[in-house]
């Protein structure tokens, strides 16, 4: 860890500043269970209820995730990340649904207009990976696959603000993913067209299979809800 032994002044904002810089920087991952209070009190030279303070305004604002008995967990990546997922836990995926249309179908027609071809090849490699853990069975993997399928694609519009806002959207996608697409004997919903456009620099061919695979999701999620009810 490139955790700095902290100063006597303030010291509760700068362990939050440190703990926080470990998030944002990817050295803790999300998911990722952080070192103990013990050992984080050691890296920082200051005392445990220090960090037991750090800690817990770091879970107010929904960065980290203590669970008893277990540990505590990143569960967002900035406070952003972490105020949308804890809206998002009380939104209908309907409406998370149409949030995805507003940035998957700009993403796909933006992508076709300033791709690169290193854009396209990470796109392809995204797609392929997404097609392989379907054919797995599992659901977890296929989430994670999926997300990175659409992250490229937002990637190759080389918009740095859609891309910061949908990376912040992100934890709320794979709730909404797993929903949509967690029967995977079912619902299966293809993503070539999309790739094929943008690939083709289509703009309006990309954004139309963009729109196409939301109203899939939409029909599965329907039809799964009736299903249920």
């Amino acid at each position: 860890m490139s955790l700095r032994t902290a100063q006597r002044a303030s010291l509760v904002d700068q362990v939050i500043d440190q703990l926080k810089e470990q998030i944002t920087s990817g050295a803790w991952q999300m998911n990722a269970k952080i070192p103990t209070e013990t050992v984080l009190a050691e890296h920082l030279g200051v005392g445990r209820n220090t960090v037991r303070e750090a800690v817990r305004a770091l879970t107010h604002a929904g960065l980290l995730e203590c669970r008893q008995g277990d540990g505590t967990y990143v569960r967002a990546t900035s406070e952003l990340s972490g105020a949308m997922a804890r809206r998002l836990r009380a939104a209908e995926q309907l409406e998370i649904l149409e949030v995805r249309r507003a940035f998957e179908v700009e993403a796909a027609r933006l992508a076709a207009t300033r791709r690169t071809a290193a854009d396209i090849e990470a796109i392809e490699k995204a797609l392929a990976k997404r097609e392989e853990t379907w054919a797995g069975g599992h659901v977890d993997a296929f989430v994670e696959a999926d997300l990175a399928f659409h992250i490229a694609v937002v990637q190759a519009t080389h918009n740095q603000v859609l891309m910061d806002l949908y990376g912040d959207f992100a934890a709320a996608l794979r709730a909404s993913i797993a929903a949509a697409g967690g029967s995977l004997k079912q619902n299966y919903i293809p993503h070539d067209a999309i790739v094929r456009a943008i690939a083709a620099g289509d703009a309006a061919a990309a954004e139309r299979a963009g729109h196409a695979c939301i109203e899939h999701i939409l029909i599965a999620l329907t039809d799964s809800q009736d299903l249920a009810g």
